[in-house]
């Protein structure tokens, strides 16, 4: 007879060889956990910042809703615009790496979609469940993160091209999923106009014009949209802070601590297993590591209300996966920082 360790053993193993690779490395150990902690720790103070002005009295709830939407309309597209405006466009533009991400995140909504089927009987619950596992907070939280990880003066211009291919791909498939499973309907007229007007990709079509016909701002307008792209991350994450109500979560604490799992452990622990053996390095990786590694995008609980999801769910979702991606995302930036990756 065969004597099996039962599975909770074989995991604390596989953390305790883990962590004696990592602590045998000496110096290299202890620069590797201050480099990530800094990369980590500013993220999510400034999210804990805004949690604590919500619960003050200083902001409401709502008033989250109304400042994302301000955002999203004027801040974001010029963060979009200005990181191409100052990037390589030719150096930046990486047809594995696009490629890479699109299948990837296909790939993620394609597997939870027939685990979801199978374990989730509730139409109204299928879609969110499904959404928030493929959907990440890659604005709010993996754009920060990628430039907290590289080394001051590096090119973002992948990250944002990233960002300006994989963002929309995720409203399509999450518009697909939520008519799929008894959503409100929206004709594809109405898709393809809202994914033209969406203002990240009127940012990123500004930005490559004025890098493929080498036009320049004037200095005081440079100067302007240099300024707004650098307060776009904080207040993003500063309002994600805001929107996060704990009391909510043993209602559907089940389906959450699954969620959790699916989103910060075992997407990215495949992704970015694949992303490392297919050779992404630097800036690339890092970019792949906040698509692939941070929480369920706040986006996910809007589109929810809208089109007839079980919102509660969806917003449950997005506030255990952002309050534990801290600890997560730390985790995997110092795994793959001690192996040189990043």
């Amino acid at each position: 007879m065969i004597f099996e360790l039962p599975d909770c053993f074989l995991h604390i193993s596989l953390v305790y060889l883990l962590l004696t690779r990592i602590f045998r490395s000496g110096g290299n150990a202890l620069e590797n956990f201050i480099v990530c902690l800094n990369a980590v720790a500013p993220i999510f103070i400034i999210i804990a910042l805004g949690y604590m002005a919500r619960r003050l009295g200083d902001i409401k709830r709502e008033d989250v809703f109304r400042f994302n939407r301000l955002i999203f309309r004027y801040f974001i597209p010029v963060m979009v615009f200005y990181n191409i405006y100052v990037s390589d466009l030719a150096a930046s533009f990486n047809v594995k790496l696009l490629c890479f991400a699109l299948l990837g995140v296909l790939a993620e909504w394609f597997v939870s979609m027939q685990i979801v089927k199978r374990t989730e009987r509730r139409p109204e619950r299928r879609g969110v469940i499904i959404q928030a596992l493929y959907r990440s907070n890659f604005v709010i939280i993996g754009l920060p993160l990628a430039q907290q990880l590289m080394p001051a003066g590096s090119d973002f211009g992948c990250v944002v091209i990233l960002l300006a291919t994989v963002v929309p791909l995720y409203n399509i498939l999450a518009v697909i999923t939520l008519e799929h499973f008894g959503g409100a309907k929206k004709s594809r007229l109405g898709l393809v106009v809202d994914i033209i007007k969406n203002p990240m990709i009127v940012g990123t079509f500004i930005g490559i014009a004025f890098q493929l016909l080498k036009l320049r701002l004037p200095s005081g307008l440079e100067h302007t949209a240099a300024q707004l792209a650098n307060a776009t991350s904080p207040l993003m994450l500063f309002l994600l802070g805001g929107f996060f109500e704990f009391s909510d979560l043993r209602d559907d604490l089940k389906t959450v601590s699954a969620i959790v799992i699916g989103r910060l452990i075992v997407i990215p622990g495949v992704m970015l297993g694949l992303a490392c053996l297919l050779g992404f390095r630097g800036v690339e990786f890092a970019s792949l590591l906040g698509a692939f590694a941070s929480s369920t995008a706040i986006a996910s609980f809007t589109m929810a209300q809208q089109m007839g999801g079980d919102a509660k769910l969806a917003g449950n979702a997005v506030v255990a996966t952002s309050a534990l991606c801290s600890l997560t995302l730390f985790l995997w930036a110092m795994i793959f920082k001690t192996v040189g990756v990043i």
